[in-house]
């Protein structure tokens, strides 16, 4: 087989496999073996073949970690809806405890008993609130 063709056979490989990863980190891969199958096909020598894909490679895994893409997402969990259901959720408390400043209180939600927080500005009044966050096992709730 032509050297060429093993570079592109690989570099198909490596987008096949990188339809499972969910990741563009192989995409770049395969865009670093790509160049070595280009320059193979330009009659480049083997080193220098191997070099380049190298270079390529590397060089477009450091411009896909600079872009929006290659960022991780630095959202708390304990306030993100696409991770905890229960934010946006509606409960009802009956009343406030003052414990030093911090309004807290003790619900039924999804059949369990939950300690609740009232988050800094709402008023503690009884009434319907919305969950804005969960902190370990306690919601920290607000009004609508």
């Amino acid at each position: 087989m032509m050297d060429w063709a093993i570079w592109f056979v690989v570099a198909g490989v490596a987008i096949g496999v990188e339809l499972f990863t969910g990741t563009f980190y192989l995409l770049m891969i395969a865009i670093g073996l790509g160049a070595g199958g280009v320059a193979a096909l330009l009659g480049v020598k083997l080193e220098w073949q191997l070099l380049l894909a190298a270079a390529i490679g590397f060089a477009a895994i450091g411009a896909l970690r600079r872009s929006r893409f290659g960022r991780k997402n630095r959202n708390d969990a304990g306030r993100d809806p696409n991770v905890n259901l229960d934010i946006g959720q509606s409960v009802s408390v009956d009343h406030w405890n003052d414990l030093d400043g911090t309004h807290t209180a003790r619900i039924r939600y999804r059949g369990a008993e939950w300690d609740v927080e009232l988050a800094a500005g709402s008023p503690a009044q009884a009434g319907q609130f919305i969950i804005r966050e969960v902190r370990g096992s306690r919601l920290i709730v607000s009004h609508h």
